[in-house]
C-alpha cells in the first residue's frame, strides 16, 4: 500500500472519533484567549496518542511535535480554537451548552482535524524525515491575534520551520474539494473609532447647537473618498462603519457622536499612509464645521500573502492526494486571518476546505448562528493536511 492510500485508510478509521471530537468542541466553546478546557482536552487527547505537547503558550496556546525516523526539514501545521460571541440557533445534539457563545467560524473543525492529523502522522512517522510542529493557537477572531502573541512568547524557540500550513472551512465549496491562491489572499485589518464632539441641545433650535449629528454624517461621507478618489484602483480597499451612536433622542440633538468601523486593504504602504489621510481628513472637515474629532485606529492584522512555491507545491500533492478536479483556485477575500502573521515570517500557505453538503441546500455562512458543516469534510481535512504535510518532508 502506497503511502496516499495508507492516509486515506487512517482517515477513514479515525473518522468516528475524530467526529465525536469535533462534536464535544462544538459543544464546549470558548471565547478568544480563554481556552483554557478546550486546550486542556486537546492536549489530553495528544498526550494519550504519544504525542508530547508544550502547553501555556501565550496564555492557552499548544505546541505539539512529531519527529520522523530521521532528522529532516521543520515543518508546521497550524488550528485555532476560540470561539464567537454568537448564540447558537441550530437544532443539533450537539449543539453549543455555552450560553451567547458559538463555533460559528470552524476553528472546532479547525483543531479536530489538526489533531486527526497528527494521529495519522504519528502512526506513519516512519514513512518520512524531519520533524512536524503542531500549533493549537488562542485568539485568532480578537486583536492583537494568538499568533502574533505566541510569536512573542518564542513559540518555536530556536528550532523554526521552513514552511508553515493552514486551513479554514469554506462553507461555498463543496465537501471533497479544497482551493488554493498564491500571492496576496486576504486582506489587512484595522479598527476604526472615531468621536464627534460639539455643543449639545433643543433640535428645534439648531443655530444654538454644534450638531455633532450632522458632522458626524458628514465625515463618514467623506472619509469614503479615501477609497473612491485616494486608493489606487489596484488596490483592493475597503472602509466600512458598522456603528453609529448619536444617543440623542427625536428633540435633542446630543454633544457626542461615536463611529466604529473598519479599514482593509492588500498593500501595506498604502495602508498606513490611509491611516494619516483618514485622520486628517475627519479632523479638518469636524473642525471646519466647529466640533472636534477624537480618531484611534487599533492595528490589526497584516495581509495574508500565500508563498507561490509553498502554495503551487501544496496544490500539486492536493491533486496528488484528491484528483485533479478537486482542486479550486480562490479569489481574493477581503476578510482577515493572522495566520497572516506567521505568513510574514516563514513560508507559508492557508488554503480553504469545502464544508459544503451536497444534499441541495445552501451553505449558512461563517459567523452565522446557523452555520454548521457536512461532516463529512473532516475525513478530507485530516487526510489532506497530513499528505501536504509529508509531501513537503520527502
Amino acid at each position: 500500500m502506497n503511502l496516499i492510500d495508507s492516509i486515506k485508510k487512517l482517515s477513514e478509521e479515525l473518522y468516528p472519533e475524530i467526529l465525536g471530537i469535533r462534536r464535544h468542541i462544538h459543544m464546549n466553546p470558548e471565547l478568544s484567549f480563554e481556552e483554557h478546557k478546550t486546550a486542556s482536552y486537546i492536549a489530553g487527547i495528544l498526550e494519550k496518542a504519544g504525542i508530547p505537547c508544550k502547553k501555556g503558550i501565550a496564555g492557552t496556546g499548544l505546541l505539539a511535535e512529531i519527529e520522523g525516523k530521521a532528522p529532516g526539514k521543520v515543518i508546521a501545521l497550524r488550528a485555532d480554537m476560540d470561539a464567537l460571541p454568537i448564540q447558537e440557533v441550530n437544532d443539533l445534539e450537539y449543539r453549543s451548552i455555552a450560553d451567547g457563545k458559538m463555533h460559528a467560524c470552524g476553528h472546532d473543525v479547525h483543531s479536530s482535524s489538526l489533531i486527526g492529523t497528527a494521529m495519522i502522522l504519528k502512526k506513519l512517522s516512519n514513512n518520512f524525515n524531519g520533524k512536524i510542529k503542531l500549533v493549537f493557537q488562542p485568539g485568532e477572531e480578537k486583536a492583537p491575534g494568538g499568533a502574533r502573541l505566541m510569536l512573542e512568547d518564542k513559540l518555536f524557540g530556536e528550532e523554526e520551520p521552513e514552511v508553515m500550513i493552514a486551513q479554514h472551512v469554506y462553507p461555498p465549496m463543496y465537501t471533497g474539494n479544497i482551493g488554493f491562491r498564491e500571492g496576496k489572499y486576504m486582506a489587512s485589518s484595522d479598527e476604526i473609532y472615531i468621536t464627534i464632539r460639539g455643543k449639545g441641545g433643543h433640535a428645534a433650535m439648531p443655530h444654538r447647537t454644534t450638531d455633532s449629528v450632522l458632522i458626524a454624517a458628514h465625515v463618514l461621507v467623506a472619509l469614503q473618498q479615501i477609497v473612491s478618489r485616494q486608493a489606487e484602483a489596484s488596490i483592493p480597499t475597503v472602509l466600512s462603519f458598522g456603528r453609529l451612536i448619536a444617543d440623542g433622542a427625536m428633540n435633542v440633538i446630543p454633544s457626542e457622536v461615536t463611529m466604529e468601523g473598519t479599514f482593509r486593504t492588500m498593500n501595506e504602504e498604502w495602508r498606513h499612509l490611509a491611516h494619516k489621510r483618514m485622520i486628517n481628513m475627519a479632523q479638518s472637515v469636524a473642525e471646519s464645521m466647529g466640533a472636534t474629532c477624537e480618531f484611534n485606529i487599533v492595528e490589526g492584522y497584516p495581509a495574508l500573502v500565500n508563498d507561490p512555491e509553498i502554495t503551487r507545491k501544496s496544490a500539486k500533492s492536493a491533486r496528488e492526494y484528491l484528483g485533479e478536479d478537486a482542486v479550486e483556485d480562490l479569489d481574493i477575500r477581503m476578510t482577515a486571518e493572522d495566520f497572516a502573521f506567521f505568513a510574514e515570517k516563514y513560508p507559508s500557505v492557508l488554503y480553504r476546505l469545502g464544508v459544503r453538503s451536497k444534499d441541495g441546500n445552501p451553505p449558512y455562512e461563517l459567523h452565522t448562528p446557523n452555520f454548521n458543516i457536512d461532516e463529512e469534510a473532516l475525513k478530507v481535512s485530516m487526510g489532506t493536511m497530513a499528505w501536504l504535510a509529508v509531501s513537503h518532508l520527502i
